[in-house]
């Protein structure tokens, strides 16, 4: 007899829902195997036949990290476009390039860690080209429409599952596994999360990835927010992934933590279920887990909670259904529709900022294109290995022909003579090629080694002549005349051996610095200086050659020589994105690198007809008054070259605007750890001076005339928009609104909705926005909830924040604010209206938050309207520390003064001290607290 036929588990059964599939699967699963899967690299099961399974796939623009795939521009220049259809078809072309990679490749993962949803609040953040937006409601656009780019549109089944990066309030590289974010109760409501939640209830979202600072002195990978605000958008199992390393610095840097069994388990308690620390080695954190079971600070229901997160991520990736998956034939990858896409795309993000009429180019004109950008096409840390390239300087070759197109890079062309007289010389190169980046390691591109199969450079009579770049800071890059830049293997010898500059820690970057009348040449990846040995030129500690640099050719010199030629100049400046702003390094100015400034100046002294193109991750001040056209694109990606030669040619009238406000000066910048959005006056929405170009600019090759303007009680808002010129184009159509009176500091004008529209010359078109009540919605801290003030409200139709062209005020009924019912219900320090002084801190290691003074200053906090109701004859102040709270009226007297004398036993041990209120004040007063001391102040109750 034949024996009968196993039966399916209810797991494997497509009919079955979801949720009874998962708790089949985990009721058959150990406990051992359960805490297996919580690592990023979780194991196979194979008794049960459950694959293994790694949580995340880097695909911020294109699949990265996997070897060659379609490069999209940056999300930066993504956002530039304001075109929420673009976005999500390059988010369907990235998410069809994983699953046909993973066809061929295992290792690609279909969880994607992509977009990054943080608000590109100051524009010297390292890592601002990962970004959309300054603005919310933009990046939240952006975001949304690229997420459902990702998953797909199957009711059931995604294609990829996004994670959003990086929760919350994350903006500075500086220190950034230990500083804390102060985020008010207003800036994170109506600013930081606000990215994240439209996103997140679109639908389209998997998950979050926690960033690695800490938030109001807690780190993010156990904030409380993950299921306050997070979990409560959406009836989906969301899948909290940790950032690399960060449950370690929960203990290792952060201190949060006694010990990692503690923090383990705080962090996976808190919603992370996922952790991703220690590469693919999971013993560790497997080890952490199973000691906080021992240690009680775990129960299995939380490891259960975890798991089923991460299970429900795979059934919607079809893993346990692959008759039923409708993306598991995927194999469209490299297609002519995704390179005509690539194309699309970084044309729709080139910005043009000033034009005088030089653009669009004339046929037939004799060009100089110049600058250190002009014949390169950069790559970033997110991105995949270029199939396809074309560089500013081979778009416009294409474009107007080579004989017509004169080209000057404009580096130095230098010599570094040693002190006994010889020079460095590089050997000649075999011909073995170099195997591409992201073909060895490529899940982790930190541990690509340099190569050590070249000869190191060495001392000799004939030296090699070298291009020398200073990228800013006094920051180096030497290349040789092959195009190799000089860099530093693991055996510390220079070699020409790198394409470009690169790797977690860059080692083609050097600093010249005087040294007894010569130069010291210090490697900046490994610290050392260069010393010329018997086996060649080596970056060790050790006697330091002291080298003359010998300049043979001023970059500035040969880029005169090419402008003075030319009808046209095309000056190329701007970043590698690897140097002097990137993941791990904050940016120190917005000027350009002073070498890129010398070589604009020259271009322009010797030929006034010159086009400034900028081509960077972040703005720039610069200063545009003698310069007849500026554009501005971040890196494109593959297609750049073509796209902005198309643009500048006129065969593409540009249209990207501005996603971020570029400030004239470092002046108007706000401190980079200054969260306060409001208070600080930052972006566009508060910033009061005059910027070097606003949020939403961009100018076209045609002009648009804006009219009919109405807005009805229903918040149904519409205007038409007519091409009055004679070139087919786009036009960014943006709506703002402003509170004309407001109670508490509102937004100067706020993005409410835009629309990217194709328009040929006559031709008009009528938009219309329906803004929900909410819209007009500001978190109001007396009551702890958001709140529609009644009164007037102006809308602002235009071509930018600051190019307003229509005008309408509404009347909103609203909600009437009432005054705080301190006397019934206290105050909870963080809901001030205006503050100094202070900063924003964990009440406890859990939840909650309380105020204590910035080291070494006395705070101030204010709040206004305040009911005292019939007289206040007691004051009581929950504070933990030492030093001394002062409670006054506003413009009165001193109501009371609290001390803490002896230190209390630690910061989360608050008690309450309690001073009398001579006269009873009553009613409806400011009332402001003067806080002095190592305090911590949570609370203040008025008692009559």
């Amino acid at each position: 007899m034949t024996a009968p036929t196993p039966p399916t588990p209810p797991f494997r059964d497509p009919d079955l829902p979801f949720a009874e599939r998962i708790d089949d699967l985990l009721s058959r699963l150990t406990l051992d195997e359960r805490i297996g899967f919580l690592h990023q690299f979780g194991p196979a099961v194979e008794r049960l036949g459950v694959a293994a399974f790694r949580t995340g796939q880097e695909a911020l623009h294109g699949v990265a990290w996997m070897g060659p795939a379609t490069v999209f521009p940056q999300a930066v220049g993504l956002g530039a476009t304001w075109n929420e259809d673009l976005v999500r078809r390059v988010g369907e072309a990235v998410s069809r390039e994983a699953r046909a990679m993973r066809s061929r490749d295992e290792r690609v993962g279909l969880n994607v860690w992509s977009p990054t949803v943080n608000l590109l609040r100051h524009p010297l953040w390292g890592r601002n080209e990962e970004g959309y937006s300054e603005d919310p409601r933009l990046t939240s656009a952006i975001a949304t429409a690229y997420t459902r780019g990702l998953r797909g549109d199957h009711p059931v089944y995604w294609r990829t599952a996004p994670v959003l990066k990086h929760w919350l309030a994350h903006n500075n590289e500086t220190r950034r596994d230990t500083t804390s974010s102060t985020v008010r109760p207003r800036v994170l409501h109506e600013y930081d999360l606000r990215a994240f939640r439209d996103a997140v209830e679109a639908g389209a979202v998997a998950g979050v990835m926690p960033a690695y600072n800490l938030v109001n002195g807690r780190p993010n990978h156990v904030s409380p927010y993950l299921r306050e605000h997070l979990r409560a958008w959406t009836d989906e199992e969301l899948l909290v992934c940790s950032d690399a390393g960060a449950p370690s610095n929960l203990v290792d840097s952060e201190h949060y933590f006694g010990t990692h069994e503690e923090a383990t388990a705080a962090a996976l308690r808190a919603g992370v279920d996922s952790f991703t620390d220690h590469g693919t080695d999971s013993s560790k954190i497997v080890a952490r887990i199973k000691g906080a079971l021992e240690q009680g600070l775990l129960s299995e229901e939380d490891v259960d909670t975890a798991v089923r997160r991460q299970l429900s991520v795979r059934f919607r990736l079809g893993e346990f259904d692959p008759d039923r998956d409708p993306y598991a034939g995927e194999r469209a990858f490299d297609t002519p529709e995704h390179r005509e896409l690539a194309q699309e795309a970084a044309e729709q993000a080139v910005v043009l900022l000033k034009n005088d009429g030089l653009l669009p180019l004339a046929p037939g004109v004799r060009l100089a294109v110049v600058g250190l950008l002009a014949d390169e096409c950069k790559l970033d840390w997110y991105s995949g290995s270029l199939i396809h390239r074309s560089t500013p300087l081979e778009g416009l070759y294409e474009r107007f022909g080579a004989d017509r197109v004169e080209f000057a890079e404009g580096v130095d062309r230098v010599l570094l003579r040693t002190s006994s007289g010889a020079f460095l010389h590089v050997p000649p190169a075999p011909d073995a090629p170099e195997a591409a980046r992201g073909e060895e390691g490529a899940l982790d591109p930190a541990l690509l080694a340099g190569r050590t199969d070249l000869p190191p450079l060495t001392a000799a009579p004939d030296g090699t002549e070298l291009a020398l770049v200073d990228w800013g800071d006094g920051v180096l890059t030497l290349r040789a005349p092959d195009g190799r830049y000089l860099s530093v293997a693991d055996d510390g010898y220079l070699r020409a051996s790198a394409d470009q500059p690169g790797g977690w820690i860059v080692q083609e970057t050097f600093r010249l610095e005087p040294h007894g009348g010569g130069h010291l040449l210090r490697h900046l990846g490994t610290g050392h200086p260069v010393r010329v040995t018997p086996d060649g030129v080596r970056a060790a500690e050790g006697e330091p050659e002291v080298f003359e640099l010998v300049v043979t050719e001023r970059g500035e010199d040969a880029v005169a020589r090419a402008a003075a030629a030319a009808d046209v100049v095309v000056v190329v400046a701007g970043n590698d994105p690897h140097i002097n702003g990137r993941e791990t390094e904050d940016r120190t100015t917005l000027r350009l690198p002073a070498q890129q400034e010398l070589l604009l100046r020259a271009a322009r002294t010797a030929n006034p007809r010159t086009v400034l193109t900028l081509v960077s991750a972040y703005p720039y001040a610069v200063d545009p008054a003698d310069l007849p056209a500026v554009l501005w694109t971040a890196h494109g990606g593959q297609a750049a070259g073509t796209a902005l030669a198309r643009v500048v040619a006129g065969d593409v009238s540009p249209a990207g605007r501005l996603p971020q406000t570029w400030y004239a000066d470092d002046a108007d910048l706000p401190e980079l750890l200054d969260y306060d959005v409001i208070g600080g006056r930052q972006t566009y929405l508060y910033f009061e001076g005059t910027p070097l170009f606003p949020f939403g600019h961009g100018l076209s090759y045609t002009s648009f005339s804006y009219g009919e303007l109405t807005a009805d009680v229903t918040n149904s808002v519409a205007f038409s928009v007519i091409n009055t010129g004679t070139v087919t184009a786009d036009e960014v159509a943006q709506l703002y609104g402003r509170a004309v009176d407001p109670s508490v500091p509102r937004p100067r004008r706020e993005l409410l909705g835009h629309r990217r529209v194709t328009l040929a010359p006559g031709e008009s078109t009528r938009l219309f926005f329906d803004l929900p009540l909410s819209a007009f919605a500001f978190w109001d801290v007396a009551v702890g909830r958001w709140r529609v003030e009644p009164g007037a409200y102006e809308l602002l139709a235009g071509a930018s924040s600051e190019d307003v062209r229509l005008r309408a005020t509404v009347t909103l009924e609203g909600e009437p604010g009432g005054a705080r019912p301190v006397a019934e219900r206290g105050l909870d320090t963080a809901d001030f209206d205006e503050q100094s002084g202070t900063e924003i801190v964990d009440r406890t290691k859990e939840s909650g938050d309380a105020v204590a003074p910035v080291s070494g200053k006395d705070g101030e906090l204010l709040y206004r309207r305040c009911d005292l109701g019939a007289g206040v004859r007691e004051v009581s102040v929950e504070m933990s520390g030492t030093g001394t709270v002062e409670v006054a009226l506003d413009g009165g007297p001193l109501l009371a003064s609290l001390s803490l004398e002896t230190p209390t036993a630690d910061p989360y041990t608050y008690v309450a001290v309690t001073a009398p209120v001579a006269g009873e004040p009553g009613g409806v007063r400011d009332v402001r607290l003067r806080v002095r001391g190592a305090l911590r102040v949570a609370r203040v109750d008025f008692r009559g």
